[in-house]
């Protein structure tokens, strides 16, 4: 319809009232909307009060002027990788994840290496020419790269999903120093990836590459797969 109109819902640290629904239609001004409405709100405990609301947009963005730097490979599906790596290659490359540093969390890593992967993208262990090898959680990066160097990986993962307090910022740099101290940084491909993970953030941290939302084992394979044929033949 194109009216701007946008709905939101929040808790304020008010009662429930004539004056908490004038402070979140205050709020909601405050924000940047227009005709400001309250549709419902619930006292959820003394003193603090659930609000929804509706209110009118008025800023814009010029859509055509956006740019979103973006891992540049051209996405291909499980066989197409196969063959690629086949032809350009002649063996498997062999790729290592995990969650590092004090993330318990596998779903993401998961998603990308194990056989089933998700949402019907099947992940790397399922690839005839991958060997991958997920370590799980909370590993810490000296174990991380002292597996991927026993190995001999062509390319490492790191998943991270706790954020709280940039946490994940704190460790994905360290990864990236420990590699270039053991003269290890231009010897793998280095990506990360998790649900606060942009392919820009990534860069920034000195990674090859950033996968975040809706990225599934295809994206992350072709990126592999295609970046590792690239810096062979300018070798």
């Amino acid at each position: 319809m194109n009216d701007g109109k946008v709905q939101l819902s929040f808790t304020l640290p008010v009662p429930a009232g004539d004056e908490g629904v004038e402070a979140a239609k205050q709020l909601i001004k405050k924000m940047g909307m227009e005709n400001p409405q309250v549709v419902f709100f619930r006292e959820l405990t003394p003193g603090f009060t659930f609000f929804n609301c509706y209110g009118s947009l008025t800023h814009t963005v010029d859509y055509t002027s956006i740019y979103v730097p973006k891992v540049e490979s051209n996405v291909m599906d499980m066989h197409q990788t196969d063959e690629f790596i086949k032809e350009n290659v002649g063996r498997k490359l062999i790729v290592v994840g995990a969650s590092t540093g004090t993330d318990a969390h596998t779903v993401g890593i998961d998603a990308i290496m194990n056989m089933k992967g998700y949402a019907g993208h099947y992940g790397l262990e399922r690839y005839d020419m991958f060997e991958a090898y997920n370590l799980g959680s909370q590993v810490p990066n000296e174990e991380f790269i002292a597996k991927a160097i026993e190995l001999k990986a062509d390319a490492l993962l790191v998943s991270q999903t706790v954020t709280q307090k940039d946490v994940h910022i704190k460790n994905l740099v360290e990864l990236v120093e420990l590699m270039e101290a053991e003269g290890l940084r231009d010897k793998m491909i280095l990506a990360c990836g998790g649900p606060r993970i942009s392919h820009e953030l990534a860069k920034e941290l000195g990674y090859d590459a950033g996968f975040g939302m809706n990225s599934y084992a295809d994206d992350v394979a072709s990126f592999i797969a295609q970046e590792f044929v690239k810096r062979k033949n300018n070798q």
